[in-house]
């Protein structure tokens, strides 16, 4: 009876280690500020075989942009105890090669090593593109951790998002606008920092965005969506969402052209 209830502690020891916790995810983040800062597609938290999608296509990670070095002037990330995943928000300033790069990360519920990175891409030619604009606005918004009596479920966080998604595509939709509410499109700002700031304009009709998969943290009361703007075949998208008390604050979105000039 005592070897079993030895046993068991352990078993039970064991499981509790290797959970999926903000600590791990947060390594995770770490290393892929890391890893893109050096150019390197290794990382302790990284799986030996990563499922890896730039821009809505598997590309080699060797070819990638994490291949490359750059020089980062804006790190946020969030993290998903949940769906043991975590998102980044990258901007680099480079004047000959500017990024604003979404980056959500999946981990494998065994090994709790890094197994999936899908990552949208934009550069010089994407949709709005405006780098100095991107990083001027970013800096200045307010995505810090919210009190824990006040925070929004997991539901009604990604309930918002996909409301202002689902607009696009059907103008009956209810969407939980915040006042104020500003959305960093590109580096189009649809606010000036004001108390009146207003993100519901500037939205077009008969626009369906699918295939959402998404990267909740409650504790920041964030979500982004990795999706297809424009149906099947459309522009690889990232949106992500600041709610706050039920209501949309902000949102940034990328959308890549694949190469082609689309502004």
């Amino acid at each position: 009876m005592r070897n079993y209830a030895l046993a068991l502690v352990g078993a039970l020891a064991a499981r509790a280690s290797a959970e999926c916790t903000l600590d791990v995810l947060m390594t995770a983040t770490n290393d892929l500020f890391t890893a893109q800062t050096a150019g390197n597609t290794q990382a302790a938290s990284f799986a030996d075989t990563i499922k890896y999608m730039e821009n809505r296509k598997t590309t080699d990670i060797t070819k990638g942009i994490l291949s490359q070095a750059l020089k980062i002037d804006h790190n946020r990330s969030q993290h998903d105890v949940t769906q043991c995943a975590a998102f980044s928000e990258f901007i680099v300033t480079n004047s000959a090669k500017p990024y604003v790069i979404a980056t959500q990360m999946r981990l494998d519920n065994t090994t709790y090593k890094v197994s999936q990175i899908d990552t949208i891409l934009t550069t010089k030619g994407d949709w709005l593109f405006n780098v100095t604009g991107t990083m001027y606005w970013a800096s200045r918004e307010k995505w810090d951790e919210i009190p824990a009596d006040k925070r929004d479920s997991r539901a009604v966080i990604q309930a918002a998002a996909d409301a202002y998604c689902d607009i696009f595509n059907d103008k009956n939709v209810k969407v939980p606008w915040g006042s104020p509410c500003a959305r960093l499109e590109g580096g189009s700002y649809t606010g000036k920092g004001q108390a009146s700031d207003r993100c519901d304009v500037g939205i077009p009709s008969g626009v369906k965005l699918i295939n959402r998969q998404y990267v909740i943290d409650e504790a920041y009361g964030t979500v982004d969506i990795q999706m297809d703007f424009g149906g099947a075949g459309g522009l690889p998208d990232s949106h992500e969402f600041r709610i706050e008390g039920g209501k949309i604050r902000y949102v940034h979105t990328l959308s890549s052209c694949g190469g082609k000039s689309c502004m």
